[in-house]
């Protein structure tokens, strides 16, 4: 599993985080990394749903649709979930996404099919029904600083793996982070939550 971040960066990627993860933040959590540099990296998290607004709500609230608009959101947009992706600009939604649907200048490609879209734009397509096919709605990323995630990783804080579309995508946040463990050949109650202090 030990990988060395000199050779690559970890875009396109999901971090799974381990037991012991010290930051309460990103217990259990299953991120999908948009960017990585030596600068730092940024990601999503995938599977912690923002409990106190529905899609319909932020919508409303953005003024990009009427209440009366609401109860008719067409599908997917009436089921879609509000997701909370991480501690930096959570007030700021960031929608990772299908390539099939791209605003120049604002779209960026990250790879395997996904991209990500921070803009007002992409979410009044959702809501008339000419947004991607696939679409996951976070309000928030997660960031780290130049070489604050490969210290992470290092002090196993983080596994790195491959990244899945269904699992980025589907709305059963409860099993992402066993399937993301499980797509690495990993079961989850191997894992031990005792961090391994000598």
């Amino acid at each position: 599993m030990n990988q060395s971040l000199d050779e690559e960066f970890l875009d396109g990627r999901f971090l799974v985080a381990m037991p012991g993860m010290e930051d309460g933040r990103f217990a259990h959590a299953v991120v999908y990394v948009c960017a990585h540099s030596e600068e730092g990296a940024m990601g999503i998290v995938l599977n912690q749903s923002a409990s106190n607004i529905t899609f319909a709500d932020l919508l409303t609230q953005l003024e990009i649709i009427d209440d009366v608009d609401a109860i008719r959101l067409p599908s997917p947009a009436d089921k879609m979930l509000v997701h909370r992706g991480g501690p930096v600009e959570s007030g700021r939604g960031f929608v990772l996404h299908s390539d099939d649907f791209f605003i120049d200048s604002s779209t960026l490609p990250i790879g395997d099919g996904i991209c990500l879209t921070a803009t007002l734009e992409i979410l009044k397509a959702i809501a008339e029904g000419r947004g991607p096919d696939q679409a996951m709605l976070a309000l928030g990323y997660a960031g780290w600083g130049a070489g604050q995630l490969e210290t992470e990783i290092q002090a196993n804080g983080w596994i790195i793996g491959p990244a899945d579309p269904s699992i980025i995508f589907d709305q059963d946040n409860e099993t992402k982070w066993q399937r993301a463990l499980a797509l690495m050949g990993i079961d989850a109650g191997m894992l031990s939550s005792e961090a391994g202090h000598a």
